[in-house]
């Protein structure tokens, strides 16, 4: 297991010069938005409008802060994603639309390259007395504190700190609070 912790993690501005990302992890870790094979990230959203296009990436978007989005995907009617949805997967190469209904919010995106990479994004709600780390990598985001404990080790998170974990771990996850949340995202080579 390998801590990250969010005030290491990179910032930079939107492909589409919008806004600021900040990101998680990458690999190749010396990859560039362009060459990237799978990128964990958050961005705040503060105005409506649309969003970069990935050529060949699959993306999951979640909202970690904030009252909401709507996204219009290649036009289609609007979907309202909250704090308590669950993960959006869409093609990042088509065109998609944002409107805040009410402020500014914080999102989670996960891409992967979709010729090399496949990505399953779970969002949990309380303790996980175990569970198996099956993926070729699992990145485990706490939205407040969590403590995990596997292989022997214990980490606490704090809010935004994430674990990377490699395949055949036996995990258990307890948030601080019972109603505390966190991201499970699975990535898997093909």
């Amino acid at each position: 297991m390998k801590s990250l912790h969010a005030r290491d993690y990179k910032r930079m501005p939107w492909k589409n010069g919008g806004g600021e990302t900040v990101e998680i992890a990458i690999f190749p870790a010396d990859a560039s938005v362009e060459t990237f094979e799978w990128r964990i990230s958050m961005a705040t959203v503060a105005n409506d409008g649309p969003f970069s296009i990935f050529p060949g990436i699959d993306r999951t978007l979640s909202i970690l802060q904030g009252n909401g989005m709507a996204l219009a995907i290649e036009n289609d009617n609007p979907v309202l994603l909250t704090k308590a949805s669950p993960p959006l997967p869409f093609p990042a190469d088509v065109r998609v639309h944002a409107t805040l209904p009410d402020g500014a919010i914080v999102d989670l995106n996960v891409m992967t390259r979709r010729d090399t990479w496949r990505h399953r994004v779970h969002r949990h709600v309380g303790p996980l007395s175990s569970a198996e780390t099956t993926a070729t990598q699992t990145l485990l985001l706490a939205v407040g504190p969590v403590t995990v404990s596997g292989a022997g080790a214990v980490h606490h998170l704090k809010d935004m700190d994430a674990l990377m974990l490699e395949a055949g771990l036996s995990i258990s996850v307890r948030p601080d609070k019972p109603e505390g949340s966190y991201f499970l995202i699975e990535l898997i080579r093909l």
